[in-house]
């Protein structure tokens, strides 16, 4: 089954020079992230935007959908889920490719929790470099596979809040390390304060990374 979910068309009005790709967190769907186009989309006007739902709908959940299904922050647990889920979303890269006619230097992901362990974990598993990575409030599933599967190194942009109850900073702060170690260039800004959500410093630091990979 093919993933799809709503799109958010170029600001321009023309055709695309450049696509993001949001993979929304556990329980939620492509309606919530898509949102996150309209404050990036001045500066990113030819670019456009898609959020596919989750292919798993989240039992007694209506409208949320999981990348996978996990109750607790086990790395067995994560490690098997985003290997699972990620074939998934590596075919969802590829048929945008083919729809759109971009090339992947073109095409940047963005994740939000759950989704960011699985944008982490197949674009850089990618032979053919993404343009970049953004991912808030996340992790890096399977770390020690990193430095033996590593295909490419799109530039990464990790940003977490300082508040986050249910994946906490130190997640991100363990992801960034491992990145440098397998010499992936990252950066991460901490948001104080914000809890597992985006705020604004987060929002205006994620346009500009995306501004910057797909320029």
């Amino acid at each position: 089954m093919s993933l799809d979910g709503p799109r958010f068309a170029p600001k321009s009005g023309g055709a695309p020079t450049s696509l993001v790709i949001l993979c929304h967190g556990y329980g939620s769907n492509g309606a919530d992230l898509i949102g996150l186009a309209p404050h990036w989309a001045p500066v990113l006007p030819d670019t456009a935007f898609v959020a596919p739902n989750a292919p798993q709908a989240v039992p007694g959940l209506p409208g949320g959908y999981q990348w996978f299904g996990i109750s607790r922050l086990d790395p067995k647990a994560m490690a098997e889920g985003v290997r699972a889920a990620a074939p998934a979303l590596d075919a969802f890269i590829d048929e945008e490719l083919a729809r759109t006619g971009l090339t992947p230097d073109r095409v940047a992901l963005v994740g939000f929790s759950q989704g960011t362990m699985l944008a982490l974990h197949t674009g850089l598993r990618r032979k053919a470099q993404l343009a970049g990575i953004l991912g808030y409030s996340g992790a890096l599933a399977a770390p020690e596979s990193l430095a033996e599967e590593l295909r490419s190194k799109p530039p990464v942009q990790l940003i977490h809040g300082d508040a986050d109850d249910v994946l906490p900073v130190a997640f991100s702060v363990m992801a960034m390390e491992a990145l440098r170690a397998a010499g992936v260039p990252v950066k991460w800004h901490i948001s104080h304060g914000v809890a597992h959500s985006i705020g604004q410093d987060g929002l205006a630091i994620g346009g500009r990374f995306l501004h910057d990979v797909l320029a």
